[in-house]
């Protein structure tokens, strides 16, 4: 067996390379430069030759284009040369999944959120797979159109606008990731609007609260579900804060009442709310049980999954038709316990562990009842009880 050698020549001079490529000696034809029938490797070695000869001229004409002089050498360096394969989305997802997994190590952030660029990496696979036949794509290659059309294929898939609209903005934070890393010079997707759409968010009315705490139930898990559920209602927790709450979180504040405090899972700010007597008799009322104890729970929490599950037959059993999660109870303390009973919603904010107001504007509603209390005590101030126009005081 012989090696096979590409020899180019221009204006006379020489230059080369090996092909990688053995024959038999008695399989190559001088003349042709081409392997015989006979030589079994004599189709891929044949076509081997017949494109590396197309693709030197190709390489030849470009340089011709480029400079007065081409050498044998500058045809050989162009052939060979092999660019750095260009940087692509799924990369940049690695990039950005993967610091990000190192900050949930180091207590820096949380796995949900972790789950959730998993989760959009794999929609943004799906999209690629329908929308371009592949798998990935090369950063550069990605036009302004891609958000949308992202846009587009989440809504087909029956997520709700604001769901869908979250992902697009997600990532584009990816794209601004591989923006700062070098991937990519800029993100065509940047200026991609990604407006949030108000929805209507329910939330508890007053005596559906009583109705659900004082519903007898005889069900331990469902009866359990609602403590925690009426809880949520009476501290604005989330369920991730709730279902991590400990005795020690528990403490006495200025007041010398008992207050509660907890940092939340989703942005790391702290949650300090009094609490209420319905608040302080649930935590009084499991101070004892047998998984609050072996397991340092200030309450018995189930999984996310279970704790879903059991309130809507919680729902079911107390009659009540609204679709009651956590973020209910949440919209709950913001709107009826705190702002319908004149809590500032400075205050409020805090409680909830806002780093913004306008998120707070978000969870609580201007209800009927906040303006009916507002206008009940202008009335006071303005009007005497006979509905005269109060006569302003004189020195």
């Amino acid at each position: 067996m012989v090696p096979i050698y590409v020899r180019i020549t221009v204006n006379g001079l020489r230059d080369g390379f090996s092909s990688g490529k053995k024959i038999h000696a008695d399989y190559w034809n001088e003349e042709t430069g081409f392997a015989v029938r006979a030589c079994k490797d004599a189709v891929s070695i044949n076509n081997y030759i017949t494109k590396t000869a197309k693709d030197l001229e190709k390489c030849y004409n470009e340089l011709c284009d480029q400079h007065d002089d081409v050498t044998a050498k500058m045809v050989k360096d162009a052939f060979l040369f092999k660019p750095e394969p260009k940087p692509t989305l799924m990369q940049a997802f690695k990039v950005h999944n993967d610091e990000f997994a190192e900050r949930v190590d180091k207590g820096k952030g949380t796995k949900g959120t972790l789950m959730r660029y998993e989760r959009l990496q794999t929609k943004t696979t799906a999209f690629l797979k329908k929308k371009f036949k592949a798998s990935d794509i090369i950063l550069e290659e990605i036009q302004y159109s891609f958000a949308s059309g992202f846009y587009h294929y989440l809504l087909m898939q029956d997520i709700d606008e604001n769901t869908s609209m979250k992902y697009v903005k997600t990532l584009k934070q990816v794209m601004t990731k591989a923006v700062n890393e070098g991937m990519i010079t800029h993100s065509p997707i940047n200026n991609f609007k990604c407006p949030y759409k108000d929805p209507d968010r329910d939330h508890l009315e007053m005596d559906e609260i009583i109705k659900i705490y004082n519903k007898k139930i005889l069900c331990k898990r469902i009866a359990e579900v609602r403590d925690v559920y009426v809880f949520c209602c009476f501290t604005g927790y989330a369920f991730e804060t709730v279902y991590a709450l400990e005795p020690e979180n528990v403490f006495t504040g200025v007041d010398g009442g008992l207050w509660i405090s907890k940092d939340r899972a989703k942005s790391g700010t702290e949650e300090t709310v009094p609490l209420l007597p319905v608040a302080l008799e649930i935590i009084e009322k499991y101070k004892d049980h047998p998984y609050c104890v072996s397991e340092n729970k200030l309450l018995p929490v189930n999984c996310n999954q279970r704790f879903n599950a059991y309130l809507k037959e919680l729902a079911d059993i107390c009659d009540v038709n609204k679709h009651l999660t956590t973020h209910t109870a949440r919209h709950t303390f913001a709107t009826t316990v705190t702002l319908e009973n004149d809590v500032p919603i400075e205050t409020v904010s805090k409680m909830l562990g806002h780093k913004d107001i306008r998120t707070t504007q978000i969870y609580a509603r201007m209800t009927k009842r906040k303006i009916s209390n507002n206008m009940k005590m202008l009335q006071s101030k303005i009007f005497e009880s006979n509905g005269k126009i109060r006569l302003a005081e004189t020195a």
